[in-house]
């Protein structure tokens, strides 16, 4: 059964950092595309940021200079440096990996970040 398991998520202040990681079960990642997605209270999930298999990475317009997406596939891991943390960045996040060629697409179960004011 392959896992995608979100950590590094906690409760910070504003203005902080948090490191959130993505580390999968088995060596899945390959071609696939690697997302993070964020879901607040009463709101729908949105998408964050994706990077490609390449290192092509694209951003949530709300985060861009704020948040950089990493990967690193020898170790089965993706990354999600989030700086100068805002209150409306709380949320649960989840990382996702899909891969169309192999048809996979994993979810993770999320790891809440909350930001205080």
């Amino acid at each position: 059964q392959v896992q995608l398991v979100e950590s590094g998520g906690g409760l910070v202040h504003a203005g902080g950092s948090l490191r959130l990681s993505c580390t999968a079960s088995g060596s899945i990642f390959g071609n696939g595309v690697v997302y993070w997605y964020r879901q607040a209270p009463e709101k729908q999930r949105e998408l964050v940021a994706a990077i490609t298999s390449g290192g092509t990475a694209n951003y949530l317009n709300s985060v861009k200079g704020r948040f950089t997406i990493s990967r690193d596939d020898a170790k089965n891991a993706a990354y999600l440096q989030m700086n100068s943390l805002k209150p409306e960045d709380t949320a649960v996040y989840y990382c996702r990996l899909i891969d169309p060629a192999r048809g996979v697409d994993y979810w993770g179960q999320g790891t809440q970040v909350t930001v205080s004011s």
